[in-house]
């Protein structure tokens, strides 16, 4: 498993489009074999900030599977708008996570 980190800065005034793209694209999210589970995060001290985690179940499930699928273009459709406000986007390996009590 890899997480696809994407880092968003989105102006206030289209934070509701931004949210409104993901609920669109997560339908096709959810239908892929190779998504895992995904969230949007909004920042709290700085709310233009949006986090995007998508867990995948390989690079190459994200990038041959997934990026190469009939379904991936209604994916771009929906959040092609904010393309131009990625700070970052890259895929991270897990080394330790907990739970805390």
């Amino acid at each position: 498993m890899v997480i696809e980190y994407i880092r968003y800065t989105v102006p206030s005034s289209q934070a509701d489009a931004f949210e409104q793209a993901y609920r669109v694209a997560s339908p096709v999210l959810d239908a892929d074999p190779h998504c895992l589970a995904y969230e949007i995060a909004r920042g709290v001290e700085e709310p233009e900030h949006y986090v995007v985690r998508i867990e995948w179940d390989s690079v190459e499930g994200h990038e041959q599977g997934f990026r190469r699928s009939p379904a991936f273009r209604e994916f771009l459709a929906a959040v092609r708008p904010f393309i131009p406000q990625i700070q970052e986007m890259k895929h991270y390996a897990v080394r330790q996570s907990g739970t805390a009590r």
